[in-house]
This record gives C-alpha cells, structure tokens and sequence, in this order.
C-alpha cells in the first residue's frame, strides 16, 4: 500500500470559501473537516454537547480534538445563534433536521467547485489537515487527535513527517502556569497600555485575541456592567470597568475599544500578541502567551461564576450551570464533575452543593440511621432536613435504603430494619 492521493485545496481560495460562507451548512462543513480534520460521519453525527468550550476541545468518539482559536471563535458564534434551533451543529434549516452525509458532501463539492478545486474532496480537506499537522508536530500527537494510527499515518503521510525527521522542532506547548503575583505587578504598570487593557480582558473577561480587537465601544454597556459580545455577555469587573472609563475618555471618536498606543489605530491578533508578548516578558513571565491567559480565564472564571451561583441558590443543577455559563450540556457536566472530584462541590443526585452545607453520600446512610435510632421513625421532609437536601433527592436515597433492606416504610414513615440489624 502506498500513499493517500491527496488534492490539496488552494490555501487562498480556501479563505475565500470560508469568508463567503460566514454562518451557514457549507461554511460549518468546510471549517470542520478543513481547520478540524472532522470526517464526514462525524461532521454529520456532531452535536452542541460535543462542543467543549470550557476545555477548548470537540469531544469525538475516541478522541478529543483541541480546537483552534479560529474554529472556537467560529463555533461560540455558531452556538449563540443556532443552539436553539437544532442540537446539531450541521443542520438542514429547510427541513429543520441533521444533514445526510450525500447532502454534507454534495454542499461541500458545490463550494468546492465554485473557486475551481474541481479535484478536491471533502475528504482532501481533512487530509489537508493532517498533513499540516505532521509538518510540526509528532505522529504520535496527531494520531491522537484525528484518531489515526501511527503506523497508519507513517505508512501513508511519511513524505509529511517533517516533526519525526527533524526532533528539534518543538512539540504542541501545554498552557504555561499563570503565576498571578507576578500577572498582577504586571498589570499595574501596564495598566494605562494597550497590552494592559487586554491583558485585563484576557485574564480576568476571557475574552480571545479576536474578541479583544473586534471590540467597540457600542457593545460596552457601562449601565449594566456588562460587554455584549458576539456569542455571550461578560460581567466586567469593578477594576476593568474603570480601565475602560479612562480609555473612552482617551479614545477620541474611534469605534474600536483597543488601539495602538502610538499610531492609535485599531489593532490585529498578530500585533496584539506581539505587544502583549513584550509586557509580559517585561515583566518576567516569558512562557506566558495571551492565549494562555485567556484559556486560564475561561477556566477560572466559570468556575468562580458558578461557586457564586450556587452560594445565591443553595444547589444548581446541570441545566443551571447551562444557562448561566452559556455552556453546552458536555461543558457543564464536565466541568460540575472536575469540582467535585477537587472536592469544591458535593454532587447528590442531580444537585450540586458547596460542601458542608450537605451531608455528603457516603455518609448519608450512617446519618440517617443515627436519625431513626433517636426519634424512633421520621417522615420524608423531617429526614430531607438532616441531610440537607430537598425532599424529591431525600425521596430517591430513602427508596434505595428500603430496597437494600436497611429501612422498612409503612406508608409515609420510614423505621429502622430492627430484623436486618439482627442479622
């Protein structure tokens, strides 16, 4: 066996299909099989809740595939606009319904065609990406993300291994720690800067490259405290507010929120990075990237949100965190299940609870018993208030404790199993 035939697509008119098709099938289609390396199937098969804007991954069958600045930003808008509509991140918005993979194919030859890559495949863009893959990093990575094998990459992408025969290029960097006393003394001295103000909004808004430098002023709304982006709203801070305040009152006319602090033109991601870059190894944190601030902040900041959500509520459920986050139901899930194994939420059937203010599981039974053994029997509500928890999730504990025989229910009491006891 030899190697894949692949029909590269043309770069530029690659970009020119993407531009021309913003937030439709086509655009979706193309984006997920050209910047992702999705296969037809799974572009086909691709749901919100595969969609980890929390972890910056899609969550595919076998493997997680990390998105790229570009692809999150893409899909954030994507999600604000069509998650109500369908669970599917491909859709027939005629019929309202999943497309077919014939129907994911036909779109893309359509576009394809229509700027001359008349020999280039659906499945050309996904090994279009792979190959830009191997050029910089380890098959083993790759095959890790596409869900290929090594030895199926080597065997027909050798000629593209440019990471494997020269090992000096450097891997796929994991998100330098954010040392945040040394990030705070660099944000007072940059604090009247453009890299300040968008090290502010990276950090502590978790807002992207791209969100920093499409931001205006209109989308500011100082009443409410809030910036209303493309895909969500952000709650500003007391400290970001007032950055903003002495910003407008500096800016002039300009629409743009971040402008140079020479030339005072709006900017670009590259010209960002590179100014953001400068002050943070001005100020001695050379590893640290604005994409790690901000991939920190998205982190960081929805689990704050959330700890303060349910400090208000007492208990939040996963479709809570939902709708407060704005997060696919993948996200939250994934994101209540790393809290309460770090032991900063107490999950008790499908409410989530800050510890100490809810008997945990493990303990309930003892607690329970313990309970039953001084008043003798109790009622629903009176054992929900031991534990701490509403009576529908007290109701489901007890119907276990009947079932495994260690309580005994005679209509609405509930009694110690005296008989079980004695065994």
């Amino acid at each position: 066996m030899g190697a894949y035939t692949v029909n590269r697509p043309e770069e530029a008119a690659m970009r020119r299909l993407l531009a021309r098709n913003p937030d439709n099938a086509a655009g979706a289609i193309l984006r997920l099989a050209w910047l992702q390396g999705l296969l037809r199937e799974e572009i086909t098969t691709l749901t919100w809740d595969q969609v980890s804007f929390l972890d910056h991954k899609i969550l595919l069958p076998g493997r997680a595939a990390p998105m790229e600045e570009e692809m999150e930003e893409y899909l954030r808008q994507m999600y604000a606009r069509w998650s109500r509509v369908s669970e599917y991140v491909v859709f027939s918005k005629r019929f309202g319904k999943p497309m077919q993979p014939q129907a994911i194919s036909r779109a893309a030859r359509r576009e394809l065609d229509s700027e001359g890559q008349t020999a280039v495949r659906l499945i050309d863009l996904r090994h279009d990406y792979i190959i830009r893959q191997l050029q910089t990093r380890t098959a083993a990575y790759v095959a890790q993300i596409t869900g290929m094998e090594v030895r199926t990459l080597q065997l027909h992408f050798s000629e593209h291994m440019e990471a494997d025969r020269r090992p000096t290029l450097r891997q796929p960097r994991q998100p330098a720690p954010v040392d945040e006393f040394r990030l705070w003394k660099i944000l007072q001295a940059e604090k009247d800067t453009a890299a300040g103000l968008a090290l502010w909004l990276a950090w502590q808004m978790g807002l992207s490259g791209g969100e920093i430098v499409d931001l205006t002023w209109d989308q500011v709304d100082f009443a409410a405290g809030v910036l209303r982006l493309e895909s969500r709203e952000v709650h500003l801070s007391s400290t970001v507010r007032q950055l903003l305040l002495d910003r407008r009152e500096r800016g002039g006319e300009n629409l743009h929120v971040l402008l140079s602090d020479s030339a005072g033109r709006p900017l670009d991601v590259p010209r960002l990075s590179r100014i953001v870059r400068t002050a943070l190894i001005r100020g001695g944190m050379d590893q640290v990237t604005l994409r790690d601030l901000y991939r920190s902040a998205g982190r960081s900041g929805a689990e704050a949100e959330l700890l303060e959500l349910v400090r208000q509520k007492g208990a939040v459920s996963r479709g809570d965190a939902m709708e407060a986050l704005g997060v696919t139901s993948a996200a939250a899930y994934g994101l209540l299940r790393r809290m309460t194994d770090e032991r900063r939420l107490v999950r008790v059937g499908g409410k989530y609870y800050l510890p100490g203010t809810v008997v945990p599981p493990e303990e309930q039974p003892a607690a329970i018993r313990e309970y039953l053994g001084k008043v003798g029997f109790a009622y629903r509500q009176d054992i929900a208030g031991v534990l701490r928890v509403g009576s529908k999730q007290c109701g489901v504990i007890l119907k276990h404790l009947v079932e495994a025989g260690e309580l005994v229910q005679v209509r609405q009491k509930y009694y110690l199993n005296t008989r079980a006891e004695a065994r």
